[in-house]
């Protein structure tokens, strides 16, 4: 069904009719000139927001719209988790072309409502209009913590141990699977394109094309590009263990980006030790079919949202013992720099795209 056989308002009921809040502090959601929330007395009200573009950060030719809509709840959840804060109420304004239907923001908001769900989230509002280019979405999340549980970039010190959750380049090989697989497709069509003049012809056979893209032994990485989950079970692992880390940000943009925006806000620099950085089995194996660079891919790769974060050397006793968490540095001088240390312990600057 077209958008337009709907109107905006018809619209609207339709993807809130079945949203129903979960936390006491969202008094009131969707339906009114705005949503009213009540944050509990004695915690600060944590609020991100991301932009998302089609062709900048996704491409429909490889990620459904439910896969979509999961994926950027997540990613503005996991930046609330990151603060050590609980994600409460979310906002989704979507601007759509002509080319979608009803029933792929019925999909958008699907994978919306699977991700908050999960996290005990409330959809309260938002907004949706008309676009000339394609979809753009913007995701505000909004979420609560007690003054003295909230932790930011800037609380890093000179010793302090470098730890981050998980595995890194899982999510960027996923990335370039799908890439591979869309130029194969693309490949097929253009060579179509060039047998048959005709258009009505030429998609009569486009249409008709058999493409089944070649993900065997890949799933793993594909989940990680496409269904990442914000790591809300190491916060947990942490307070259970009686650490509380100085500094933390999730590792969205590579984790060389992310240690260098912990240790520009801290004032300090960093020793980040190769051998030491968590990778899959499956994302070795893939750089290597792909020719490229392993430590390359987990440095700058992005879209992990596994935790980063530093804690006192004293806890590294706890740290060693929690299951999923790997030591792979520590903090140093800020006149030392940001330094990676290779296997054969040659040292080198560590860059990452965005700083200069």
């Amino acid at each position: 069904m077209e958008i337009s056989q709907l109107g905006e308002f018809k619209l609207i009921e339709r993807l809130t009719k079945d949203i129903t809040p979960v936390n006491p502090s969202t008094i009131m959601a969707a339906g009114d000139d705005s949503a009213v929330i009540n944050q509990p007395q004695d915690t600060h009200t944590l609020i991100t927001t991301d932009m998302y573009m089609q062709g900048v950060h996704f491409d429909l030719t490889y990620i459904s719209m439910q896969h979509l809509g999961y994926k950027i709840a997540m990613a503005n959840i996991s930046d609330i988790i990151a603060m050590n804060g609980t994600p409460r109420q979310m906002t989704v304004a979507v601007a759509l072309s002509k080319g979608f239907s009803v029933e792929d923001i019925d999909a958008l908001y699907s994978g919306l409502r699977m991700a908050c769900s999960k996290h005990g989230v409330d959809i309260i509002g938002g907004d949706t209009t008309s676009s000339m280019t394609g979809l753009a979405i913007c995701i505000t999340c909004i979420g609560e913590a007690a003054p003295e549980d909230i932790i930011t970039r800037s609380g890093a010190h000179d010793t302090d141990l470098v730890c981050v959750s998980g595995n890194l380049g899982a999510a960027y090989m996923g990335l370039q699977i799908l890439e591979r697989e869309k130029a194969v497709y693309y490949q097929q069509v253009k060579e179509i394109s060039k047998k048959y003049s005709s258009p009505d012809e030429r998609n009569r056979h486009i249409e008709a094309l058999d493409f089944s893209p070649d993900f065997t032994g890949k799933e793993y990485l594909l989940e990680r590009q496409m269904k990442p989950e914000a790591r809300v079970d190491i916060l947990r692992s942490l307070r259970e263990a009686g650490v509380r880390p100085t500094s933390m940000i999730d590792v969205s943009d590579g984790l060389a980006s992310d240690i260098m925006q912990i240790c520009k806000s801290s004032d300090c620099g960093c020793r980040i030790y190769e051998k030491n950085i968590p990778i899959d089995y499956q994302t070795a194996v893939t750089a290597e079919e792909f020719n490229m660079n392993l430590t390359t891919c987990a440095l700058n790769g992005g879209d992990d949202y596994e935790l980063l974060f530093t804690v006192p050397i004293g806890d590294l006793a706890k740290v060693e013992c929690m299951e999923d968490v790997k030591i792979i540095g520590h903090i140093t001088r800020p006149e030392l720099g940001y330094i990676l240390v290779t296997r054969d312990d040659n040292e080198f600057e560590l860059k990452a795209q965005g700083w200069k």
